[in-house]
């Protein structure tokens, strides 16, 4: 009898806080319905500013924008040649230099290195800050030390190694988190038949770990991509009109050309710097595009 009255008195307290009529508490639905209106939110404002980014730029929208380099004369005949292929070079070197550091630096974290151990400890709390640090902060570091200090002045190549420091903490991050992910049965039944712990790390690893760690790295050059803040302080000119020919050629990328654009008076440069937002963006779709791809086509269910 006792048990009844238990189990029913649970029960009562149980649908207490329900409405009437429905399965799902009160406030689960008013904390539900927030985040609807949150998304709605940002979704609207988003697609307003695309709609205006492309009514602004539609004009400019052809192959002046990306074979005529800029012109303050005649801003109808400018174009983004030399931002868009100077995006290219720095970006391009920025791969170069922070994708393997960042990929051997996780797999010695992951792999090899001893949690116990100070350093390792330290090396593991230091990432984790600098993926947090703005990114005016690495503008100065790479002026100070790489601009000055080393003597490659405002170069490509200075632009590039700045740009690389600032997302070599996400590329550690996303790789740690790709090969954490690969069931540790894996790697004990490779050792277990007599493969090495550089032979298990090659071939069952780091293949079954290449998604996340192409997506994460994909994902932190975006992220560089449309950095405009330390590449200002390291001397991205704003009117070049000729293309890098090497890593100790001047610079201009896409987000300082379009920051330059937007603060002229003239009508016309609205319009340019709206398309070569548009460009941008195309940029940016187009890699993302291939992460989600990357992801989805070889990603494995453990």
């Amino acid at each position: 009898m006792s048990s009844k009255v238990i189990d029913r008195d649970a029960t009562i307290h149980d649908d207490a806080p329900r409405l009437k009529g429905k399965g799902t508490p009160l406030r689960e639905r008013v904390f539900h319905l927030s985040l609807w209106i949150s998304l709605a939110v940002a979704v609207v404002f988003l697609a307003s500013l695309l709609a205006y980014v492309l009514s602004e730029g539609w004009s400019r929208l052809d192959p002046r924008l990306w074979m005529n380099f800029p012109d303050y004369i005649d801003p109808t005949q400018g174009g983004a040649q030399s931002a868009i292929m100077g995006t290219v070079w720095v970006i391009g070197f920025t791969a170069v230099y922070c994708l393997p550091t960042g990929i051997l630096t996780a797999i010695y974290l992951e792999e090899y290195a001893d949690p116990d151990k100070w350093w390792n400890r330290a090396i593991e709390i230091n990432i984790q800050n600098l993926a947090a640090v703005p990114s005016i902060v690495y503008g100065i570091l790479g002026l100070g030390i790489i601009s000055r200090g080393l003597g490659f002045g405002q170069t490509v190549l200075t632009a590039s190694l700045t740009l690389s420091l600032l997302v070599l903490p996400v590329v550690i991050i996303s790789s740690r988190e790709a090969i954490r992910a690969v069931p540790q049965s894996i790697r004990q039944a490779s050792l277990a038949l007599g493969a090495t712990q550089w032979q298990t790390i090659w071939r069952q690893v780091l293949p079954a770990a290449v998604p996340g760690m192409a997506t994460g790295s994909i994902l932190a050059l975006s992220r560089a991509i449309g950095e405009a803040a330390p590449l200002l302080l390291l001397g991205g000119l704003t009117f070049i009109t000729f293309n890098p020919s090497g890593v100790q050629s001047q610079f201009t990328v896409l987000p300082i050309q379009i920051f330059n654009w937007i603060s002229q008076s003239r009508a016309e440069f609205v319009s340019l710097a709206s398309a070569a937002i548009v460009i941008l963006l195309a940029i940016l779709l187009a890699m993302n595009s291939v992460a989600i791809w990357l992801r989805n086509r070889y990603s494995r269910t453990w």
